[in-house]
């Protein structure tokens, strides 16, 4: 059985993402070879992060805490518990997530195996402001060491 009690987030050095409200991040492990990047992700209690979509590869674990996803318009869509493996694929359907009634603390192992984004970050509208890359995640890493 799964004892989450023992993990101690105060012993994690977080970074928190930049221009992203409520995330805080943990970069554990870059593969250069296989571009895989894992990291901690930490998102704060009751609130969503920005309207995104994966557009690589991704496994998550859920360490501690509710990971709460939420559609587009805000609808509560999935509750993950602690102890909650997912493996997901890239997916051109947008979404927000955060933490529920305290911090989440999930294990994300990014998986784009190429140059390309690992995320959009969308406006509003539904239109790409931004992206993160394997290359932008080995930056933050990078700057964290």
């Amino acid at each position: 059985m799964l004892d989450t009690q023992s993990f101690d987030e105060n012993t994690i050095t977080w970074h928190q993402l930049p221009d992203v409200e409520h995330v805080w991040l943990s970069i554990l492990d870059i593969d250069e070879t296989a571009k895989i990047v894992d990291v901690l992700f930490r998102f704060a209690a009751n609130e969503k992060i920005v309207l995104h979509r994966h557009v690589a590869a991704f496994h998550t674990f859920v360490v501690k805490g509710e990971h709460r996803i939420y559609t587009p318009e805000g609808e509560l869509k999935e509750v993950r518990p602690a102890g909650t493996y997912k493996a997901g694929k890239a997916d051109p359907e947008p979404h927000t997530e955060g933490g529920g009634d305290s911090d989440v603390f999930i294990l994300f192992s990014l998986r784009p195996y190429c140059e390309g984004p690992i995320y959009e970050i969308l406006g509003d509208d539904g239109e790409i402001v931004d992206t993160m890359t394997f290359d932008g995640m080995k930056e933050l890493y990078q700057e964290a060491a």
